[in-house]
């Protein structure tokens, strides 16, 4: 397969005008040059990171051991001490991708960093550790991410208020989305009164994946594999119809940025549906896919853009009807969806400290 194959469904999506990010984060990516690599190659323009993929990259390699050695016998422990890893390695991240941030003035070249998932109902302590971290990296293109959880609201809120860029995590569905979309632009509001610069950027990050795993084995046959993509739609048309809102458009003319909608969880976890189905169906201009490296390899492999996702969000109503007839309820499950999510990161949170413990104690 020529380079030019392989470069196509990459391409595709960049020329369309959807930016493509990688949900990972580790060493390797950054030590062997391949995150170089994708951003020069494979039309990467930014990246993203979660609890789950730190404990993954420094819990199942050895590649971080010897600093954290380091780092311990120095006196840090716990939260400092990963952060300071997790520090280094998107600060990395982010002069890599300092080009694309200033070629795209700040739409893209992004990369996120999230603040503790055990502060996900705790909306004081999320400012202050979001204000703290986007210091510490001192990078221009560094997002801090917080939940969108009803706690997580007035954060995000004061955050953009204090200028800290936000990637608001952990949403599940249009009225998540709404909430989101409803503290930033509060944030930014708050910023013109006091005469300040409207221009703080800001991501919405929709879960899509875990909408199906979840319905997996309750969906009839025929919509296995659709409740992601139908709330996907359903949330772009929201989407797309709050950029058009007299109150937005207002801020706009003034110098604020819009916060771009980003499609998150986005590898296929049902082993007869294709590798990547999310990527071809949720092509969307003006909005973002992250992906972990497996999907992006298989997208950059044999992925194809047949279709945008229509503006209004295409038969997303019509499959979410079929889905209530079924007897799930929706909106329960988004709410399930978010605790659920928000639980498996405090785990993998937890897990990450237990393992980084075991390793100072080999020193």
């Amino acid at each position: 397969m020529n380079k030019d194959t392989i470069m196509d469904g990459p391409r595709q999506l960049h020329e369309m005008g959807q930016s493509l990010w990688l949900d990972s984060i580790s060493r390797r990516l950054l030590m062997t040059g391949t995150l170089g690599r994708y951003i020069d190659e494979l039309s990467v323009t930014g990246l993203t990171s979660n609890p789950t993929i730190f404990d993954q990259a420094i819990t199942r390699t050895d590649a971080y051991d010897e600093e954290i050695r380091a780092l311990a016998a120095r006196g840090s422990s716990g939260e400092a001490l990963f952060f300071e890893l997790a520090i280094w390695d998107l600060a990395q991240a982010a002069d890599l991708l300092a080009p694309v941030h200033r070629r795209t003035a700040g739409v893209d070249g992004w990369v996120s960093l999230e603040v503790s998932p055990a502060l996900a109902h705790d909306t004081g302590s999320t400012v202050a550790e979001a204000k703290s971290l986007y210091k510490k990296a001192d990078r221009p293109n560094l997002f801090i991410k917080i939940p969108g959880t009803k706690e997580g609201a007035p954060a995000i809120e004061e955050a953009i208020f204090s200028g800290v860029p936000v990637n608001v995590t952990l949403l599940f569905s249009r009225e998540h989305y709404a909430v989101a979309a409803e503290a930033y632009m509060r944030g930014v509001e708050r910023r013109v009164a006091a005469g300040l610069g409207p221009d703080v950027r800001s991501v919405a990050s929709l879960f899509i994946s875990r909408w199906d795993k979840a319905t997996m084995d309750k969906a009839p046959a025929e919509l296995r594999g659709t409740l992601g993509i139908a709330i996907a739609g359903r949330t772009y048309a929201a989407y797309r119809d709050f950029l058009e809102t007299d109150r937005w458009q207002r801020l706009e003319s003034l110098g604020a940025r819009p916060q771009r909608l980003l499609f998150a969880s986005t590898g296929t976890k049902d082993p007869e549906a294709s590798d990547v189905l999310y990527i071809e169906a949720l092509a969307a201009p003006n909005t973002i896919n992250t992906m972990p490296e497996e999907t992006l390899l298989a997208f950059s492999d044999h992925g194809k853009v047949q279709r945008t996702l229509p503006r209004d969000g295409g038969d997303a109503e019509e499959i979410l009807t079929e889905f209530a007839r079924a007897g799930i309820d929706v909106d329960q499950l988004a709410a399930n969806l978010q605790e659920e999510g928000a639980k498996a990161f405090v785990a993998s949170w937890q897990h990450l400290f237990d393992s980084m413990a075991s390793k100072e104690a080999e020193r």
